[in-house]
């Protein structure tokens, strides 16, 4: 099949075999792409199920032709803690982690944290969440957090395995702790999403994490890894260790 454009839908826009355009999409649809009646594109609902749509004559309505079954996810649930670096470098993280394959971003307030983000700025983050699953071909969009503080982040953190990256202290390295934690690589057709084994990497600030916050970490089991020899910016080192993740746990 040729390669189609992607568009994100919602549920709530899919009824009877029909999509429900919005004005958004209808104007990116037909004025950016600049396609018309008949011409097809993939639907997906950001929660694992893509389709093959064909524009209708009607503008406001595509006509769906068949489910599309692909595997473009990692077999790892991963979810990015990251502390808010300044500016908008932020957008950057967000996109490249998409592109990278994480399931979920949890952008957390640390005790160096510059940025104290406002509703409007998740909303962007939640856009190009959007945007770098469609380009990338992901099967699901990857959940934008609120950000909240990196104490509470911790004490409420849920997944199997957790990882804190830190430098200047004496610490085993991501990529053999990944190589020897004994997370199961699970073939494509073995378990659903919801099902896959979970890991969290919490990434700091400007400046790094301050020693409590360390300490709070490993006494909430996280483990202290380090990315290497060379100190990396902070919007640098989610896409170092995401690249690792996706390099053992990618599927081939």
């Amino acid at each position: 099949m040729a390669q189609l454009q992607r568009l994100a839908i919602a549920l709530s826009q899919l009824e009877n075999q029909q999509i429900t355009l919005t004005g958004q999409q209808q104007h990116y649809l037909y004025r950016v792409l600049r396609l018309r009646g008949g011409d097809r594109f993939m639907a997906m609902d950001g929660s694992g199920h893509c389709w093959l749509a064909e524009l209708g004559a009607i503008e406001a309505v595509a006509m769906i032709k068949e489910e599309i079954f692909t595997q473009s996810e990692l077999n790892i649930d991963v979810t990015l803690m990251a502390a808010l670096p300044k500016g908008n470098s932020f957008d950057d993280v967000v996109r490249q982690s998409v592109e990278l394959g994480v399931y979920c971003i949890m952008p957390v307030v640390s005790d160096r944290t510059l940025l104290n983000p406002s509703s409007q700025k998740v909303e962007r983050w939640r856009r190009i969440a959007v945007e770098a699953a469609e380009q990338s071909e992901r099967q699901i969009i990857p959940t934008i957090l609120e950000p909240i503080s990196f104490r509470i982040a911790v004490e409420n953190c849920q997944q199997k395995y957790r990882y804190i990256c830190v430098t200047r202290r004496d610490a085993r390295h991501l990529l053999d702790c990944l190589l020897e934690s004994g997370i199961e690589q699970q073939k494509a057709d073995e378990l659903p999403i919801t099902n896959y084994q979970s890991i969290v990497i919490a990434i700091g600030p400007e400046g790094g994490w301050i020693n409590e916050e360390v300490e709070r970490a490993i006494e909430f089991s996280f483990e202290p890894v380090s990315l290497g020899n060379r100190i990396l910016r902070a919007v640098t080192a989610p896409i170092v260790a995401l690249s690792m993740i996706s390099g053992i746990f990618d599927r081939g």
